[in-house]
């Protein structure tokens, strides 16, 4: 049974409705300065992944070429435009509900939590790893840092983050049951330079939640697509 990505979506969805529906109530520094937090420890989750890398280069070239990728697709314009879509046709089932002041910056902060929640390394490598040893752990830990950042965000963003949910939850199920297929094909080595490429994308997540630098990190997301093959045959050949 796939407890983790359950738990996981769960708790988001519980966190998004309950921050939109009485965000009105949080303190205006909490709004503030817990966004913060959850940048700081994305980065430093991103870090802590980023050190278990084995092969630095072809993670390096994963990112390049991934992100080439997500750019000539224009990926991150994608999920903003359907984001702004979706919005609209929240507001008109829930006019008075919170509406983003800045469209801007409301989809910035929309993408960086949906990729927080849906495509993060942890997410992903959690959900491949219970996959095929049933260990909860790390989805469950995660759980609580979602359930957070989506009360804390659904305050200033409204019920579109409770939407973030459905490719969650979409996404580790997936994984899950993939799980007991794509691991045996892997090695330690491969799932370490995995989940750098993970903690790069954790990383630059941080920097964007914090408003340190907006970085096109839905751009980044075929580099996990790809970073097991380019590890697999740079080691073939060098």
């Amino acid at each position: 049974m796939p407890t983790g990505p359950l738990i996981d979506s769960a708790a988001t969805l519980t966190g998004a409705l309950l921050g939109a529906l009485t965000g009105h109530r949080f303190p205006q520094r909490l709004k503030t300065m817990l966004p913060l937090t959850f940048g700081i420890l994305s980065m430093a989750m991103g870090i802590v992944m980023i050190s278990k890398v084995s092969m630095l280069p072809a993670v390096i070239l994963a990112v390049l070429v991934g992100s080439a990728i997500g750019e000539l697709l224009k990926l991150e314009s994608q999920v903003e435009k359907i984001a702004g879509n979706t919005n609209s046709y929240i507001q008109k089932i829930f006019p008075q509900k919170i509406r983003p002041e800045n469209e801007e910056k409301f989809l910035k902060d929309f993408v960086s939590v949906l990729v927080l929640f849906s495509a993060s390394g942890t997410g992903i490598f959690g959900a491949m790893n219970e996959g095929i040893t049933n260990d909860t752990s790390v989805l469950v830990s995660k759980a609580f840092l979602d359930f957070f950042t989506a009360a804390i965000f659904a305050a200033s963003l409204g019920l579109i983050v409770s939407v973030t949910v459905i490719p969650q939850l979409v996404i580790l199920l997936t994984l899950y049951f993939l799980g007991g297929y794509i691991l045996p094909f892997t090695t330690p080595e491969l799932i370490a330079d995995f989940s750098a490429c993970g903690g790069i994308i954790m990383l630059a997540t941080g920097f964007r939640i914090c408003g340190i630098k907006s970085f096109p990190i839905v751009n980044l997301l075929p580099a996990l697509v790809i970073v097991m093959y380019i590890s697999h045959y740079w080691r073939v050949l060098f």
